[in-house]
């Protein structure tokens, strides 16, 4: 799965409009809301794909891998 930044962007925008139903708690208030953005990001880094396209070796036969990574993030 890719990186969704719309979907992001939503979550946190819901994240805000809970906020105007509140009891009038402000802590508790921030607390949620917190809680809500810090959801919206732990699930959007967790999106991620990582697309390898070269640069690890290994011996042959097996052992450690050396070189240089090379890939991107979606």
């Amino acid at each position: 799965m890719s990186l969704n930044k719309s979907t992001l962007q939503s979550a946190i925008k819901n994240a805000f409009k809970n906020m105007k139903d509140t009891d009038g708690d402000e802590e508790r208030t921030l607390d949620a809301l917190a809680g809500k953005l810090a959801e919206a990001v732990d699930t959007y880094v967790k999106s991620a794909t990582i697309m390898y396209t070269g640069g690890l070796t290994t011996a042959t036969g097996g052992g450690p891998v050396s070189g240089i990574f090379q890939g991107t993030l979606q």
